[in-house]
């Protein structure tokens, strides 16, 4: 694909749950008529928001509204995007505020590292924006990967957020689906350690930048230089389960185990502490990280409809 090409083979791919009919809105606006746009409804679409899809040019329509999970929506979404055609899919959350310039950007990045990595071993799967200030939320770190050099300005990252960043499909294809059974949280981080360990390579562009909005805020330490976000109890409990399981991974590196060893539970008791200390949130987060050890993964039992 050429840089004069960067979208013609691109799509959208935004997975709803329970969105404002503004944010909705956005989405339309921004890429209705420039980028076909896969949508996949994992429930709570505001009736008039669906209106708004149902006139915008370009969209196709994924899902019944029930909620599968990130995992699952994204991995629709790849599915038909690659079976029209496509073989890129731009990715993005509800929550993007971004447009196809950003797209077209990274295509341009992707592009660049497809020539410069020609022939060497690792290829080129994902590329994604730096994390931009967002004002009362903790912007994501993207660690750079070891003895992996940079390509000029673009970084080799060890993951990086789905949302805003450009899946090659044909990679997509080759390293496997998204894991459905993670529901929501560490989806992105295990797919990209799974893609290194498969001869691909995960990039970030610092010329781009869009907003994350993680959680409710940040939960700072009084005595600590820690924060993170804050976050449902649901939904906590899923990432401490998730986490646990990526220990038993033979593709997460042991270094990023150790860190996760160290740092889980004191994330832990940050997020205990400052929901007051409950006996039975703490009893919940621990069963979370034995299940997770334990390989007890799929649907949380308590996860929204």
């Amino acid at each position: 694909m050429s840089s004069s090409d960067s979208l013609s083979s691109t799509a959208v791919a935004v997975v709803f749950f329970r969105p404002s009919t503004a944010q909705v809105v956005r989405v339309a606006e921004r890429f209705g008529g420039r980028m076909p746009i896969f949508v996949f409804d994992n429930g709570g679409i505001p009736p008039d928001a669906l209106s708004q899809l149902g006139t915008t040019p370009g969209v196709v329509r994924l899902g019944e509204g029930r909620n599968l999970g990130i995992g699952a929506a994204l991995n629709r979404l790849a599915e038909a995007a690659a079976a029209a055609g496509f073989r890129r899919l731009f990715l993005l959350d509800q929550d993007a505020d971004t447009s196809p310039d950003t797209a077209r950007a990274l295509g341009f990045a992707l592009d660049r590292l497809a020539g410069a990595m020609k022939g060497q071993a690792l290829v080129p799967a994902l590329i994604g924006p730096a994390a931009a200030p967002n004002p009362g939320h903790k912007a994501p770190r993207y660690p750079l990967r070891p003895r992996t050099p940079p390509i000029g300005a673009l970084l080799p990252v060890e993951f990086l957020a789905t949302s805003g960043s450009l899946l090659d499909l044909a990679a997509f294809d080759v390293i496997g689906p998204f894991r459905e059974d993670f529901f929501i949280d560490a989806v992105d981080l295990e797919w990209c350690f799974r893609a290194w360990a498969r001869g691909f390579a995960c990039w970030m562009d610092p010329a781009t930048a869009i907003p994350h909005s993680v959680g409710r805020g940040t939960i700072r330490s009084r005595f600590l230089p820690l924060a993170m976000p804050d976050q449902p109890a649901f939904r906590m409990a899923v990432y401490v389960r998730n986490t646990t399981y990526s220990w038993r991974l033979p593709h997460v590196p042991t270094r990023w185990k150790l860190k996760q060893m160290a740092y889980l539970p004191a994330q832990v008791g940050l997020y205990w502490g400052h929901h007051g200390f409950d006996p039975r949130l703490l009893v919940r987060l621990l069963k979370a990280g034995a299940a997770g050890l334990l390989g007890r993964l799929g649907r949380p039992a308590d996860a929204p409809p």
